[in-house]
């Protein structure tokens, strides 16, 4: 009996560490995973993505403001930037779905939103533990007109 509640204390004692060890922030392309979800027809190409600093050509007028996207995946013994893509290309097909019911053609303005803001014209953040890999994507719904 004593032996058990000693592997019990050590498993309460380790899960925590574990759980945390591997808490990491990485930047990774976004055109990429954008590229890869529209290839394997996960995006259908009728929503286009534009990140902060980006802006599509012709006249923009936003439909919807600060629509907000909170993905995770299962990242437990898997590499970081394939998790990561899943995480985002989640995300984006959750994009592409309120986009449509809006009656846009574009999401502009991207940026990871996190615990804070990130801006970058070809990365996006994600967040890697033990467990889990995720993406908070902030952006605006908008019709694009050449």
């Amino acid at each position: 009996m004593k032996a058990k509640a000693q592997i019990l204390i050590a498993l309460m004692l380790a899960i925590p560490c574990l759980a945390s060890a591997k808490d990491k922030i990485e930047h990774y392309p976004f055109a990429n995973a954008v590229a890869e979800a529209t290839q394997s027809g996960k995006l259908d190409g009728t929503v286009k993505f534009y990140l902060a600093g980006n802006q599509p050509n012709g006249q923009v007028t936003v439909v919807k403001e600060n629509v907000s996207v909170n993905r995770k995946t299962n990242a437990f013994g898997k590499k970081d930037q394939p998790t990561c893509d899943w995480a985002l290309q989640s995300a984006l097909i959750s994009l592409q779905a309120e986009a449509k019911e809006a009656g846009a053609n574009a999401v502009v303005g991207i940026v990871s939103d996190y615990d804070q803001e990130y801006r970058d014209g070809e990365k996006y953040e994600c967040h890697i533990g033990f467990l889990m890999s995720g993406v908070i994507m902030k952006g605006n719904l908008a019709k694009v007109q050449p």
